[in-house]
C-alpha cells in the first residue's frame, strides 16, 4: 500500500500539536494510509527539502520561521495568504504544483463565530508580531470599526499602520505602557509571547468582552485565567490551532467536513497529558 504523505515545518517544532490533531483526523476518517508527521526544518533547509518532495506528498504544514520563506518556492498563493505575505498551508498536487495558503485568518474568524462573536464594534490587538498581522486580517471580516493596537516600538507602530491600510482596516497604534486599556475593548486579541500580558490579569474590567489569546501552553496564561474569573468570554490558542487544522485536513485530503471535535478532543488530551 503507498502511503501519502503530510507534514509540519518548522524550527523548532518539537512543541508541535499539528501531528496530534491531523493524525486523529485522518483516524476518524479512514484514512489509513496516510501519515504526517514533524520536521524540524529552518529557512536555510526548506528549499532543499521541499525540492526533494515526491509524488507520495499531499501536502505541508508551516510554523514560523517558514511562513514568508516558503513563498518562493510556490506556484500560486491564495489572496488570504498574498493579503499578509505568509503562508501556512501548502497542497501538493496531482499535477506536480505547489500551492500555497493561509488557514490562521479563517481559523480565528472561525473560532471566534463558534463563539458567537460574529461582528464587533471595535478591538484590540496586544502585539505587532506575525500573528498580529493574521489576526487583523481576520478583524477586517468582522469589526466594524476601530482596531487598536498596542506596542513597543515606534517600528512596530509603523508596521500595524501599514497593515492596517493594506487590509482595508483603521488602525490606531498606542504604546504597550497602556496596554491596560485595550482590555475594556469588546474583543481583545493577544498575540504576544508566553508571560507578555501576566502584568495585564490585574486590570481586566469587572464585565469582560470576548479575550482570544493565541497561545496554548502555558494555559491558561495569568489574562487568560482572571478574564475566565470575571466570567468574560475566553478562547485560546488550541482553539486557532484546531479551526485552522480542519481547514488543512480539508485541503490536503480533499475530505470534507474534517471532524472538529475529534480533533478537539485530541489536542486537550495531549496537552492535559504534556503536564
Amino acid at each position: 500500500m503507498t502511503r501519502i504523505r503530510a507534514a509540519v515545518l518548522g524550527s523548532p517544532i518539537e512543541h508541535s500539536l499539528s501531528p496530534v490533531l491531523h493524525r486523529a483526523a485522518y483516524r476518524e476518517l479512514g484514512l489509513d494510509d496516510w501519515s504526517y508527521d514533524r520536521f524540524e526544518i529552518d529557512e536555510a533547509a526548506l528549499p532543499g527539502f521541499v525540492a526533494g518532495l515526491g509524488p507520495e506528498w499531499a501536502g505541508l504544514s508551516l510554523t514560523m520561521p517558514l511562513k514568508r520563506a516558503i513563498i518562493p518556492l510556490l506556484d500560486g498563493v491564495s489572496d488570504t495568504a498574498a493579503s499578509v505575505e505568509a503562508v501556512n498551508t501548502v497542497v501538493l498536487t496531482q499535477d506536480g504544483r505547489r500551492l500555497g495558503d493561509n488557514t490562521d485568518i479563517p481559523g480565528i474568524v472561525a473560532a471566534l463565530h463558534e463563539r458567537g462573536v460574529e461582528k464587533v464594534p471595535s478591538a484590540a490587538i496586544l502585539g505587532a508580531g506575525a500573528t498580529a498581522s493574521s489576526a487583523l486580517a481576520a478583524l477586517s471580516r468582522i469589526c466594524t470599526g476601530e482596531v487598536t493596537a498596542y506596542v513597543r516600538s515606534s517600528a512596530r507602530a509603523d508596521e500595524m499602520r501599514q497593515w492596517g491600510e493594506r487590509l482595508g482596516v483603521p488602525v490606531r497604534t498606542a504604546d504597550w505602557s497602556g496596554a491596560a486599556a485595550a482590555l475594556e475593548a469588546p474583543l481583545v486579541i493577544a498575540t504576544t509571547p508566553a508571560g507578555a500580558t501576566d502584568e495585564l490579569a490585574a486590570a481586566v474590567p469587572a464585565a469582560p468582552g470576548t479575550l482570544f489569546d493565541v497561545l496554548y501552553d502555558p494555559w491558561p496564561t495569568a489574562l487568560a485565567a482572571a478574564w475566565s474569573q470575571r466570567g468574560g468570554n475566553l478562547l485560546g490558542g488550541l482553539d486557532l490551532l484546531v479551526h485552522q487544522a480542519v481547514l488543512q485536513v480539508e485541503q490536503m485530503t480533499g475530505r470534507s467536513p474534517a471532524p472538529l471535535e475529534v480533533m478537539r478532543r485530541a489536542g486537550l488530551a495531549a496537552l492535559s497529558g504534556a503536564h
